[in-house]
């Protein structure tokens, strides 16, 4: 399914999966210590949107998503972590772009490449971009973002890992195999 153009299907995925991740966000997740940072479901469900759609679809549900939760949970966006959900929706869209799982196929090899990608993705996004946009943008003190991005991306690292992992299975056992149909 991943196209590179948006058709039809994946801009009805889009404006679905960005209200399913607002749904997630604001009720499915958990406060941790670290203060106005919190175990979010949404990106285990970004993941599986990113796998099945593609880098466009990720990065756009990413956007859309978190920028609307933000506005209705808090009345501004933060567009710092804004930024990186898109960044992290896109990077595993592009990252998974040869496990198809609309063959229904999730082999152990794809699981290692899924993980192996949505760390790179999330460790980059959370650990590096997050705190120096929040330093850059609002100024805000060094130590506290780092700490709060790392935070973030540790919890949404383990999230996306087992979640992530069992929804996109799931998912691929939904599909018909390839080569499951032969003509007679």
């Amino acid at each position: 399914m991943k196209k590179e153009t948006l058709s039809i299907k994946t801009i009805v995925a889009i404006g679905i999966g960005a209200a399913v991740y607002v749904v997630l966000a604001r009720f499915a997740s958990i406060p941790t210590p670290i203060p106005n940072t919190s175990i979010q479901t949404a990106y285990a469900f970004l993941a599986l949107m990113a796998v099945v759609y593609g880098p466009i679809a990720g990065g756009l549900i990413g956007l859309i998503g978190h920028a609307l939760n933000d506005a209705i949970s808090y009345g501004s966006v933060w567009w710092s972590w804004v930024v990186v959900s898109l960044f992290v929706g896109f990077m595993i869209g592009i990252l998974t772009r040869k496990i198809h799982v609309e063959d229904g196929e999730f082999s152990k090899k794809d699981i290692i490449q899924f993980n192996i990608s949505q760390v790179v993705a999330q460790a980059i996004g959370w650990g590096i971009i997050a705190p120096v946009l929040d330093i850059a943008i609002y100024a805000e003190p060094a130590n506290k973002v780092f700490t709060q991005g790392i935070a973030a991306g540790a919890a949404n690292i383990i999230t996306v890992a087992v979640i992530g992992t069992l929804l996109i299975s799931g998912y691929a056992k939904t599909r018909n195999k390839s080569d499951s149909l032969s003509r007679e």
